[in-house]
């Protein structure tokens, strides 16, 4: 009765906080607006959902570390039959409850599971040494040091006491079948614990096999929790987000440019293609064009840098990256990431220090009366957007469907419309569009020529 009280306690507390936590993250992402244009084409959305995300299509690009992530992602999602079992074990106190209804397929599943997670076992041990001990180049770019090289090892370690806790249970409860029929049932010959079970713990007391399988229970449920409560501030949220986040991907061509109604209607009354009597009424207001902040990012491009599994294939494949310059996709989203972050832990804060100049700070501090005095621009250098050549590698790479560039067009066309700033090298040539109509600066205007045409034909 103890056991199930602890349990509930566990059980309401951490779905509590995880809740909470997933709320905020919920939060951060809308801090974007809702100009992301949804092209309705379910079935192929569902489709891509299946392949790319649930399938891992475009994971096997890379064979090696394709497959023994395939490992630990198959044991992660299989084993959650037997979890389910655990928690029924945990609400009621019952020891294996659908044995008896399943029979031989029961021990069929738990085989399977236990398959499946010797080779999670050593696909662990093989990514720990990929992050650590090969020193592979996407793994040891500047962006990676610190918090996000000891996450990708802490979720590993954490996989490893989700292991151990399985094959401690399983192992001690196969050995208990024989001493105890009566409260351990006879699961069968299970593929692993049937063997492992009696080469570690064969010949100890019964009180020590019950402690031992007792102490595997909890190590994986607590264990399971933890994971829950981590996810939030880790990048393996790819878990959940890269099911939605593919589903909700851009399905036009890569290499189509959003375009910005104002921007097209200037540039075709500037070539004289709107008749004067058909051009809209000019605004006394600046617009703003582009992005400074997340504010100024779709809700989809956050998600994107929260669905970003760092796994930096997108740098690896940037030719700017790999010709030395500063730009790394990766680091554009997890530094969109960082401020969505940022942003939304001061909201919660309330201080009246983040409130817009002018604003009633008696009203709750939101998104709309927030300022801190920082942007994008404070986490990501013009010197990076500016080596984008926009060739959309980094999109192609990307295995949950993530689109790095859009965030950095945003924010080379405030830079560029907004602010009237630029490289040196280009300022020139926007400059000449302006006035001229062509790249190139020219004493007369693009069009002048065309008048000697109409000249002759008179």
């Amino acid at each position: 009765m103890i056991q199930i009280i602890a349990f509930i306690l566990l059980f309401g507390v951490s779905m509590f906080m995880a809740f909470r936590a997933f709320s905020k993250i919920r939060r951060n992402i809308l801090l974007g607006g809702g100009d992301y244009d949804v092209v309705d084409d379910t079935p192929q959305r569902i489709k891509n959902t299946l392949l790319i995300a649930f399938g891992q299509q475009k994971m096997f690009k890379n064979w090696i570390p394709a497959v023994f992530h395939f490992f630990i992602y198959a044991a992660f999602v299989i084993t959650q039959i037997e979890l389910i079992e655990i928690f029924v074990d945990g609400f009621t106190g019952n020891h294996r409850i659908f044995l008896p209804f399943l029979g031989g397929f029961y021990t069929f599943i738990i085989s399977f599971i236990e398959i499946l997670s010797v080779l999670a076992f050593v696909a662990t041990f093989v990514f720990l040494a990929r992050r650590n001990l090969l020193k592979i180049p996407r793994f040891i770019k500047p962006e990676m040091n610190g918090w996000p090289k000891l996450d990708g090892n802490l979720i590993l370690i954490g996989e490893l006491l989700l292991l151990i806790g399985i094959f401690s249970m399983n192992g001690a409860d196969v050995v208990l079948q024989d001493i105890d029929p009566e409260h351990y049932h006879d699961t069968g010959n299970l593929a692993v614990s049937s063997w492992l079970g009696p080469a570690l713990f064969g010949g100890l007391e019964q009180s020590t096999l019950v402690m031992i399988e007792r102490f595997g229970w909890w190590l994986h449920i607590i264990t399971v929790f933890a994971f829950l409560n981590y996810l939030p501030y880790s990048k393996h949220l790819h878990i959940i987000l890269a099911f939605p986040n593919v589903f909700y991907q851009n399905l036009k061509s890569r290499g189509e440019i959003e375009n910005m109604p104002e921007i097209m209607t200037e540039v075709k009354s500037m070539m004289g293609l709107i008749p004067e009597d058909q051009m809209p009424e000019m605004s006394d207001d600046i617009p703003e064009f582009g992005a400074k902040d997340v504010f100024g990012l779709s809700w989809k491009n956050i998600m994107d840098s929260y669905s970003c599994t760092e796994c930096g294939r997108c740098t690896a494949q940037c030719p700017a990256n790999i010709t030395g310059k500063k730009l790394s996709p990766r680091k554009v989203l997890m530094d969109i990431r960082d401020r969505a972050t940022e942003i939304g832990n001061n909201i919660d804060s309330g201080s009246a220090e983040f409130y817009k100049e002018g604003a009633d700070t008696t009203q709750p501090l939101t998104a709309d009366n927030y300022d801190d005095g920082k942007s994008l621009f404070d986490y990501i250098s013009r010197e990076e957007l500016h080596a984008c050549t926009t060739c959309n590698a980094c999109v192609e790479a990307c295995p949950v469907t993530i689109n790095p560039l859009e965030p950095i067009l945003k924010l080379r066309r405030y830079e560029i419309l907004t602010e009237s700033a630029g490289p040196s090298d280009w300022v020139p040539m926007f400059t000449s569009i302006e006035n001229t109509g062509a790249v190139w600066q020219m004493p007369t205007e693009r069009a002048d020529w065309t008048k000697s045409l109409n000249e002759t034909e008179a």
